[in-house]
């Protein structure tokens, strides 16, 4: 297990936090949620919601993106570097918003670190039972589809349901290049989707966190008649519950958040702002040796919850 020590200094709006001074695992520490890019904001949104009280830190391995191309091991080492830095921040939680790397380096994660890690999986269970045509359709990397993870969703719960499943090569990139609703990215998933369509699939699985962003594009394509499943409500009530457990439930007091990301602030915050409703300082870290540290430079992104 290992247990970084909580040395880091973040900077909200017009306060400096030295995080060195708490105890990891105090319930006033924030929540740490981490993805290779954007998507994870997908997440972070929902968790905002239904924890209105936690500070919460966002890791966007920008730099890194996407991590579909890469191999376990490269994965591993990556979300233990950002797993490392966000609990030398003092995170009392960490979720891997992203099912790529839950895939790949979930288990590994734990085993590693001592504080609770949460991950993604793709909504099969609820997609096959809602389902009255028994034809699910999943869109995810393949990592995704290799993992273990999604091996054992498969056993448990496909009994008597065809779970097709496609990748979508290129969506990943047009979401982090705030390319949402655009001909080029509606021609993609028409390209992906069509063959599920044709199969007479009536429930479809959001298997990246990126995709929730093209969520309306998706259900225009697909028609009324087929129910979409999303897992970041389920992955925030989840983060509920095992702060809860473990005594770490934040009371009172108006959570704020704060975003760190490997690639440029300016980037990151301008597509804040165009996907989401979350506000706060978008800080700069870098890789140096496999492990980030903070750089200097921000951007300010302003209004909302900040």
């Amino acid at each position: 297990m290992t247990r970084p020590p909580s040395v880091g200094i973040i900077v909200w709006p017009g306060v400096q936090v030295v995080l060195g001074a708490r105890q990891m695992g105090d319930n006033k520490s924030p929540v740490g949620i981490l993805d290779s890019g954007v998507g994870g904001l997908s997440v972070m949104r929902e968790v905002v919601r239904e924890l209105p009280h936690e500070d919460v830190l966002f890791f966007a391995d920008s730099i890194h993106c996407p991590y579909g191309r890469r191999t376990y091991e490269e994965i591993q080492e990556l979300t233990s570097g950002i797993v490392h830095f966000l609990v030398s921040q003092g995170a009392k939680i960490v979720i891997v918003a992203c099912n790529t790397a839950s895939a790949a380096a979930l288990q590994d994660l734990r085993e590693r670190f001592e504080v609770p890690i949460v991950g993604m999986e793709p909504a099969l269970k609820p997609a096959a039972k809602r389902s009255g045509s028994r034809v699910v359709g999943v869109i995810a990397t393949e990592v995704t589809f290799q993992g273990a993870l999604f091996a054992s969703l498969i056993e448990r719960f496909s009994n008597g349901v065809d779970v097709l499943t496609r990748t979508c090569p290129g969506l990943v990139e047009q979401v982090e290049a705030g390319l949402v609703a655009v001909p080029t990215t509606r021609e993609m998933l028409r390209a992906c989707l069509s063959p599920m369509i044709e199969a007479g699939v009536d429930s479809l699985v959001l298997g990246c966190t990126h995709y929730p962003f093209l969520r309306p594009l998706i259900q225009e394509i697909l028609g009324d008649g087929v129910e979409i499943f999303d897992p970041s409500l389920a992955v925030a009530q989840q983060t509920a519950r095992v702060l809860k457990r473990e005594g770490l439930v934040r009371e009172g007091g108006e959570g704020r958040c704060a975003f760190y990301t490997s690639g440029r602030p300016h980037r990151f915050a301008r597509m804040l702002k165009e996907l989401t409703e979350l506000r706060g300082p978008v800080l700069a870290v870098e890789w140096a040796g496999g492990a980030v540290r903070p750089v200097d430079g921000q951007a300010q992104v302003r209004g909302g919850r900040s």
